[in-house]
């Protein structure tokens, strides 16, 4: 990062919650198929769990349509932590007069989701604060024709204080006024 350029790097799907969910869904649902194709066979598939005296129907079924769909989520989780879905960076360049946001998406016509600003027509840098229950606290990029697009990435809130510090140095780099909300 020199004085003029400055790049900010965005974590996409490949976080270690998601490497934990992808493992604890794929575990899971494996064990609730085997359970239901042991209440099917009427035989104990895995040693160490009796699942034979299940009755087939409806708590075996049940049992193999939540595997399934467990199976299946953890496989769409794998998908988009290969891909890095949400992946990218956002590019703040002084000297060509241009902020870049760059962002992964899936596979097709958007797997690359590339929006190119002029600096001039940044209006302010915003940041959104909301605790509670759900807390947000987001930086967005505020432009003349009333956009604003989210600079942060999605994942636990950050500290009020760091959030506050990143907004200030980005408002300062771009020479715009911050706003809070």
């Amino acid at each position: 990062m020199n004085e003029c350029i400055r790049r900010d790097v965005i974590v996409g799907s490949r976080r270690i919650s998601n490497y934990f969910w992808l493992i604890a869904l794929f575990i899971g649902g494996c064990g609730f198929l085997i359970a239901g194709l042991s209440s099917y066979a009427k035989t104990d598939l895995l040693f160490f769990i009796k699942t034979s005296k299940l009755i087939f129907i409806p708590q075996g079924i049940i049992m193999m349509f939540y595997g399934t769909l467990a199976v299946t989520l953890s496989i769409f989780l794998l998908l988009t932590i290969i891909w890095d879905i949400g992946g990218g960076y956002n590019e703040f360049d002084k000297s060509n007069n241009v902020v870049r946001i760059v962002r992964k998406g899936f596979p097709g016509k958007n797997k690359q989701i590339l929006l190119v600003y002029p600096i001039d027509s940044i209006n302010s840098i915003k940041v959104l604060v909301r605790e509670g229950l759900n807390p947000r606290r987001t930086i967005y990029l505020n432009t003349k024709d009333e956009r604003q697009i989210p600079l942060t990435q999605i994942d636990q809130p950050k500290p009020l204080a760091l959030i506050e510090k990143e907004a200030l140095e980005l408002a300062l780099f771009l020479d715009v006024n911050l706003e809070t909300y």
